[in-house]
């Protein structure tokens, strides 16, 4: 694994303003990244921007809205302005994590909540709506992340859940064993159609994107060390699952599945067709055509980061986000502007 730089510094000299939740002194840790050409320049540092949040996941930047993102613990959508102020874009999210826009401006999200797990538009207000909320009638488990194609084909990862998500929800029913759950699978929600189980057999299917020109889908397995990429077919399902690059991150923190857990998560691109993904590591980033070309070392809340968008100014800032924490960094590349993620 290449060798991270990084070094402590005193908390107040990054928040603006530190929350108050935070220690007002307390020593965190500064990452900073390595030169990767036509990426990031050398000693740019990860820049904390908030923390203190209830969860921080898929951050996301909405035309005429500003950077967007979700609070899953909070069960609210947030949104950043370019003052670094933060306010409720949507107050009731149903436990958000995934959020994608379609083409009609609609905010597209994977709703967790136990009970009501769906894949649902939850923004523009008086406009929401359940794309899907079950496959063959049973509901599904954990929806994570999600992303839409210029068709409105929607594309969303269930991974099921881990070993303390299981835990919580048992203690929360007296201790009665939990009743059977779909298996961790990938789905493709056809415009006004239901739900196809397009990929299975995968431990953890977590972030997923789709290339430039939306001929394949790339997952990424928080339980295994490869980013995955499947052919789009014509109909939106696909086939020719393949190992397009390999995680060199390495999670110190067990989530009681089998595999090889590398914390694999929330994935981007950038407009040259580079893949952006989330790792134990930091954002490990992959060539078209999946060489590893360098990685970016994060840390949120001292845990693993969940998710990851370009945005600001000509999107040329990767914002990243995870437990409580989000961050950005000043980016030579730029996102992807054919879409909003």
């Amino acid at each position: 694994m290449r060798k991270n730089v990084q070094f402590a510094i005193a908390f107040g000299m990054l928040a603006a303003p530190p929350s108050p939740e935070a220690s007002a002194r307390q020593a965190i840790t500064v990452f900073v990244a390595p030169d990767i050409p036509g990426v990031v320049a050398r000693g740019t540092r990860v820049e904390l921007v908030r923390n203190g949040l209830a969860g921080a996941d898929d951050p996301i930047a909405v035309p005429g809205v500003g950077l967007v993102f979700s609070e899953p613990d909070a069960g609210r959508v947030a949104v950043l302005d370019a003052n670094n102020r933060i306010s409720t874009l949507v107050e009731q999210s149903n436990e958000s994590h995934g959020m994608t826009l379609d083409a009609r401006g609609r905010l597209i999200s994977a709703q967790s909540r136990d009970g009501q797990t769906r894949i649902g538009v939850i923004y523009p207000k008086g406009r929401e709506a359940v794309l899907a909320d079950n496959f063959e009638g049973r509901p599904f488990s954990r929806p994570n992340d999600v992303i839409v194609d210029r068709k409105g084909g929607v594309y969303f990862t269930d991974p099921g859940l881990n070993g303390a998500q299981a835990a919580l929800l048992q203690k929360a029913a007296g201790a009665t064993p939990l009743a059977p759950r779909l298996p961790p699978a990938v789905y493709f929600i056809p415009p006004g159609g239901k739900a196809i189980r397009i990929a299975d057999g995968i431990e953890r299917p977590n972030g997923v994107q789709l290339s430039r020109d939306e001929r394949t889908l790339f997952v990424s397995n928080t339980n295994g060390v490869y980013l995955l990429a499947f052919d789009v077919q014509p109909d939106g399902t696909v086939r020719n699952r393949r190992n397009f690059g390999t995680y060199e991150g390495r999670s110190r923190f067990p989530n009681g599945i089998p595999g090889t857990m590398t914390g694999a998560d929330g994935l981007t691109i950038d407009s040259e067709g580079r893949m952006y993904g989330l790792s134990a590591a930091g954002v490990e980033i992959f060539g078209p055509q999946g060489q590893h070309l360098g990685i970016i070392p994060t840390s949120c809340g001292g845990l693993d980061c969940q998710g990851l968008a370009f945005g600001g100014a000509g999107k040329k800032t990767l914002f990243v986000a995870g437990h409580g924490e989000l961050f950005r960094i000043a980016m030579l590349a730029q996102g992807f502007m054919g879409r909003a993620k």
